[in-house]
């Protein structure tokens, strides 16, 4: 029961720590990718296409067995926490980038006309009329990233499904075993389905 317990609160945290480090970072590439200066438009870009185009299991192993080898060390909990982030990050970049997007023209112009900065557009005008636009598709990128978190397991964290195969070598039953274990992560996607759908309603 521990290593059940061990395994599922393992699994919590990667995921909320996960999207919260993934919100920060993609908020940042998001602006990287808006403002009005080329360079660091090409910088956001950059990020977005080589994290989102590498799978996470290989960017997991390369940060795992990679880093100590340039003397980055760190627990193997962090360190997948780091890799995943990283890597949602690109997709949360790329969903806010496209609800800012969604914000008609005639928004930032308006706010450049009474005088608002670039960075006072975005922080009053544009980023609050976009964030009602990508709660369902943060939703959705909240949910894979949650299902991601298995790959975890693969390195050495010790996250619902690594704690699945333990069990399972001890008790032989993979169809008991790994059905409660996908009606857990069954319960964890439709609750942030349904916590999104509520920050919805209450956002319109």
């Amino acid at each position: 029961m521990s290593l059940v317990l061990e395994g599922f609160l393992n699994t919590v945290a990667l995921t909320l720590l996960s999207f919260a480090g993934a919100l920060v970072v993609g908020l940042a590439v998001a602006v990287l990718r808006i403002v009005p200066v080329p360079l660091l438009r090409g910088v956001g870009a950059t990020y977005v296409e080589v994290w989102r185009n590498v799978p996470l299991l290989a960017w997991l192993v390369l940060f795992v067995f990679g880093l100590p080898e340039v003397g980055v060390k760190m627990p193997l909990f962090w360190t997948a926490f780091t890799a995943i982030a990283l890597y949602e990050a690109a997709f949360v970049a790329e969903a806010l980038r496209s609800g800012v997007s969604s914000v008609a023209l005639g928004q930032g112009e308006a706010a450049r006309a009474l005088g608002l900065t670039f960075r006072q557009s975005l922080r009053h005008v544009i980023l609050p009329q976009a964030g009602r636009r990508v709660v369902q598709p943060l939703a959705n990128i909240a949910i894979a990233l949650t299902m991601a978190t298995a790959l975890a397991g693969v390195v050495g964290v010790v996250d619902m499904t690594r704690a699945a195969q333990r069990i399972n070598l001890e008790l032989a039953r993979p169809l008991l075993v790994f059905t409660g274990v996908g009606l857990c992560y069954l319960v964890m996607a439709a609750g942030i389905g349904f916590g999104a759908r509520a920050l919805e309603r209450r956002l319109a």
